[in-house]
């Protein structure tokens, strides 16, 4: 056992902070990956609907050809000789009818120029440059499609400069041809769309139209495709018509010059950092869609899981467990362990609230640990003979639960914190399923005092809804990971029998109920021994608690890992136990940073409305279950409203202690004991009802 100085378990020791650091950088990072990725494919800024012209194009541009220059206020254009056809392809690059697109022309000895979406040609770069390695001529059909007229001035450059890093970073090549997107013909580029061709003309693109669809091959034409099955059809059909003697590029029949020219080495990394930049995003969107169906089915799985074996616990409690009427009642003495440090603010409460017990027959030892306020003065100026007091060095909380057990006189061990405030009847309800031999250690219900605030009463729904229906699963499957330590009975000789209380974890609690399972003892819940408990008041209380809990569970299940290979019951509970609490309560929190992050990007860019539809559907099941966890322990409805709330805040923060919590234990991190400062306020919501479903099998 490792010895702690006198300050050791309260020491304020330095917690990890690096890894924040990297969280902050790696967070902003992908999800502004994922915000480029979203807007090339869903677009923020939809311009996706072309309105109606309200201005003609000139009528020289009108009538001239499809190839169409700019300079000034001066139109040239140019058409296809006769007998010579340019095969046109707009969008893409398309992973399947691209390539066959490709094949068709090589085996005819054709060329055609592929006006591409940069946003498609980044995401696959291969394909692009199969298309020029073929002789084929590359032209610019925007970054996402978009209708350039309807653009704003920002989308409408970046559409055309990113189109451009595209290319660079996929074909090393800059291009000098456009065509605007849901424009055919030149007369289509009316209205908004003329606008955005001279504004594009001005940076020094061709504008390439088509020709009309009835237009005779023979007399040479521009035959405007998409890549699809469509595409690859015409193209087919074309490539069979005798009346066309030559399948060629844009430029080459127009007679232009080259339309596309090497990048610097500059650009071509630029291009490359689009790429990597659009592969990083596709990559985050589709593994995050696979990690929210598996987020949400897990989440789905332990709310489903909660309800049926809790209505199974419900049922069992009108047959037979251990504690039921059949049994014989259990009236032994009871030694009650009260570890204390600085509590003055509630150990006269928890105290009293013992001494009045209807179980008589009480030992109450409080165990002082090195307090430096009035704790073991208060508590020895309590004038009972039950009511014993030792001062201890401070050691921690395992060591004065030890250091009470020494002193214990009977062979039922009740431990509590000195924080907690026990419902008359609770003692006695508590101890009454040991009467089963086979039973070593019974977890009794706790319940939040001071929940009239919007944080304590979210701790009251955590509670009832996440802890205590924790509970009645737990017992149903055998698998009870932590006797609390607000309220837990033990058999004397059951806790001897495992070396007392162990200081090798924080949650002192959690490792001695697993020591427990391994040492073959089953361990269950008693629903109706009610404490009230005093539970954090801030944020920053309630993460230090928290962190500590969760740590301190991460120490106990990596100490206890072997269970999982043992048969009886502490094999039950290792492969069923720290396999919920691995999956449920480290691994799914884990995910859920990702899940927000991918609801906000849903948000944004998949629709507000199914986002909102998904999310409330998901609160709706919560709801449910968390009211139906609120009928079976006595409480009232009205808590609920507070739920919806819980989901911006108290989740988040449960998510980020659990991510601090693996990343100390992997590293290897000393953790502080974190005390919560209290105000004695456990009892604040004692002798409110309390009607109980399972309280008639009494």
């Amino acid at each position: 056992m490792r010895r702690r100085s006198n300050r050791g378990r309260h020491a304020q020791s330095r917690d990890p902070r690096g890894h924040w650091l990297l969280l902050i950088l790696v967070l902003p990072v992908m999800f502004g990956a994922l915000l480029f990725e979203g807007w090339t494919t869903h677009e923020v800024d939809a311009a996706k609907i072309r309105s109606d012209c309200t201005t003609p194009v000139p009528r020289e541009v009108a009538k001239g050809g499809p190839v169409l220059r700019l300079d000034g206020g001066r139109a040239e254009s140019a058409r296809m000789p006769a007998r010579t056809v340019a095969l046109t392809y707009d969008g893409g690059p398309d992973p399947v009818w691209t390539p066959r697109i490709l094949e068709l022309l090589r085996r005819h000895h054709a060329h055609a120029t592929f006006f591409l979406h940069g946003a498609q040609a980044a995401q696959h770069p291969d394909l692009v440059r199969r298309i020029r390695a073929g002789g084929h001529e590359i032209g610019s059909n925007t970054y996402t499609g978009a209708v350039m007229g309807a653009a704003s001035p920002l989308r409408a450059r970046l559409e055309l400069s990113l189109t451009q890093k595209a290319l660079a970073g996929t074909a090393g090549v800059h291009t000098s041809l456009l065509r605007l997107p849901q424009t055919t013909t030149a007369d289509t580029m009316c209205g908004a769309e003329w606008k955005a061709a001279r504004q594009a003309a001005a940076q020094g693109y061709t504008l390439v139209a088509a020709d009309q669809w009835f237009r005779n091959p023979s007399q040479g034409m521009v035959r405007q495709l998409s890549q699809n099955d469509d595409a690859f059809q015409e193209t087919e059909k074309l490539l069979g018509d005798r009346r066309v003697t030559r399948f060629t590029t844009v430029s080459a029949g127009a007679g232009l010059p080259a339309s596309d020219r090497p990048v610097s080495t500059v650009e071509h990394w630029l291009g490359t950092g689009l790429i990597w930049a659009k592969a990083l995003g596709h990559a985050f969107v589709s593994g995050m869609t696979w990690v929210l169906w598996i987020a949400g089915g897990l989440g789905l799985l332990r709310l489903l899981m909660l309800v049926l074996f809790a209505r199974t616990h419900v049922r069992r409690l009108t047959h037979f467990r251990p504690g039921a009427p059949r049994l014989r009642e259990v009236s032994e003495p009871v030694t009650v362990l009260v570890p204390a440090y600085n509590e003055e603010a509630g150990i006269e409460s928890t105290v009293r609230s013992l001494l009045a017990s209807t179980h008589r027959y009480l030992q109450v030892i409080v165990i002082d640990d090195g307090s430096t306020d009035s704790t073991a003065d208060l508590a020895t100026w309590i004038d009972d003979p039950r009511v014993e007091v030792i001062r201890q060095p401070n050691a921690g909380k395992a060591a004065a639960l030890n250091t009470g057990l020494s002193y214990a006189r009977h062979d039922i061990v009740v431990m509590v914190d000195a924080d907690t405030v026990f419902e008359s009847d609770a003692i006695h309800r508590l101890i009454q399923p040991l009467a089963h031999p086979a039973v070593g250690a019974v977890s009794g219900n706790t319940k939040v005092g001071n929940r009239r605030r919007l944080l304590g009463r979210w701790q009251h729904l955590e509670y009832v809804f996440g802890f205590n229906l924790d509970r009645r699963m737990f017992e149903v499957l055998e698998c009870m990971p932590t006797v609390p330590g607000a309220i837990g009975a033990f058999r004397r000789d059951a806790l001897m029998g495992i070396g007392g209380v162990s200081e090798d974890t924080l949650a002192e609690d959690t490792d001695l109920t697993m020591a427990l399972w391994q040492a073959g003892w089953r361990v269950v819940y008693e629903e109706s021994a009610i404490a009230w408990t005093e539970v954090p008041t801030s944020l920053g209380q309630l993460w230090r608690q928290r962190y500590r809990w969760c740590y301190g569970t991460l120490q106990a299940m990596w100490k206890h890992r072997g269970a999982a290979l043992e048969v009886g019951p502490a094999g039950r509970f290792g492969r069923r136990g720290l396999s919920y609490l691995t999956i449920f309560q480290v691994a799914l929190p884990l995910l859920a940073p990702i899940v927000d992050i991918f609801a906000l990007y849903g948000a944004l860019f998949r629709g507000p409305v199914l986002s909102a539809g998904v999310w409330l559907g998901f609160l709706v099941i919560q709801l449910a279950c968390a009211g139906y966890a609120l009928r079976l322990d006595g409480e009232r409805l009205r808590a609920l409203w507070a739920l919806p709330f819980q989901l911006f805040v108290y989740r988040q923060l449960m998510y980020l202690v659990v991510i601090q919590s693996v990343v100390a234990f992997l590293l290897g991190t000393r953790l502080k004991w974190h005390r919560m400062h209290r105000s004695g306020t456990a009892a604040q919501h004692i002798g409110q009802p309390v009607a109980y479903q399972s309280l008639t099998s009494r």
